[in-house]
Order: C-alpha cells, then structure tokens, then sequence
C-alpha cells in the first residue's frame, strides 16, 4: 500500500509547482511587446497519477481566453486522433497535458502565430516531468516538442513517419490544426498506420 505521507508530500509537491507556474511573469515584457499586448495568462494542466501525458506547442488565443487546453478546433481533430471523449481528455487523474510554453505567445505584425518562449520550457518544462510519476504514453506534438523530448533536429514529417522507432510509449504527431490538412493528405500513412496502433495504446494506457 502506498505511504499516505508519501503521497500527500507528493501532492503537495505539485501543488507548490502548479502555482508557481500559474502565477509566472518572465514573459510580461515580451509579450506586452507583440502585437496583442497580452497580459501572461499560464494554463496548468496536470496532476499526479495521470497515465496519458501530451505535449503540445503553447496555447492558441482561445484557449488563452478559455484557460483550458486545446478549447478549439484543433482539440477536437486531436480529440478524434485519440478516440478520446471530452470528459476523460480534461480528466486531470487520467491526463495530463503540459506545453512547451504554458502561455500563449501572441501574433507578430502579420497576426501570425509567434514560437514558444524558449525560456519557458527552460524553467519549467523538467520540473513539470520530474513530478509526473505514473505516465504509461507520451504523445508529442509538433517541433518543439519532438526536439526537446527525443532530442531530434529532424522535420515533423521525418520524426512522424519514423513513429514505429518510438512506439508504443510515445507518439509523434503532427499539430492538429486544420492548417494542417494538407499534410494530411499527403501522408495517408498517418490516418491508416499509426492512428489505429496510437488509439489501441491510448485504451491499454487507461484501462490496463
């Protein structure tokens, strides 16, 4: 049986961190410095015991409103990627999901996306993984999250492809964002090989 003291010094542990995160100002001057003026807005969302742990890019504008994860179209394509229902998604025992840069990074002049503040995940990116226990799958998304995690310099398109070397405990995936519709088209491979095996471990991971 678990030590309860254990447990609740753990708990507690996490507790201090996802505060910290949560009230986070390293980025105020930046961000004041883009074309949305934004105020620092971090989104937590993780807790020990989960199984799944997905790692994404950084909040969009409406998940900065919302202050929830992936509250957009781009959630619900990774939502249908997963077979996962809403409830178990934003289910923080079973799910935890942490980005490379907790807030959203803005627009630049041509309101497009800016990159993640690398010094985010400097900060805070190990802290988050050193108390994550538990974690049976890994899904990666997009660039920064593959480089830092696999310690790779390949393309999205090359890391994906190449998933089987990574497989079953982690998944490189594309960003669901339906810019990427394209893509998706030109690599059927990614519908008809790997979304069959990464929603068979998705069910194992919670339910074995």
């Amino acid at each position: 049986m678990p030590d309860p003291l254990s447990q609740y010094e753990a708990m507690a542990k996490v507790q201090t961190l996802r505060s910290q995160i949560s009230s986070c100002q390293i980025c105020r001057d930046r961000f004041a410095a883009t074309a949305t003026a934004h105020e620092p807005r971090p989104v937590v969302w993780f807790r020990p015991g989960a199984q799944i742990l997905i790692i994404g890019q950084a909040p969009g504008a409406r998940v900065h409103r919302s202050g929830r994860p992936f509250t957009d179209p781009s959630g619900d394509r990774l939502r249908d990627w997963l077979d996962m229902d809403e409830a178990t998604f934003y289910d923080r025992k079973r799910v935890a999901i942490v980005p490379m840069a907790f807030c959203f990074p803005g627009y630049n002049a041509a309101k497009s996306d800016l990159p993640p503040p690398p010094i985010c995940a400097r900060t805070w990116q190990q802290r988050v993984m050193d108390v994550l226990s538990g974690i049976r799958l890994t899904i990666l998304i997009g660039t920064y999250a593959q480089r830092w995690h696999l310690g790779v310099k390949a393309s999205v398109t090359e890391t994906v492809s190449g998933w089987q070397t990574h497989a079953p405990n982690t998944f490189p995936l594309p960003h669901p964002s339906w810019r990427n519709s394209g893509w998706l088209k030109k690599n059927p491979w990614f519908a008809t090989d790997l979304l069959p095996t990464l929603r068979t471990e998705v069910r194992k991971a919670l339910h074995d």
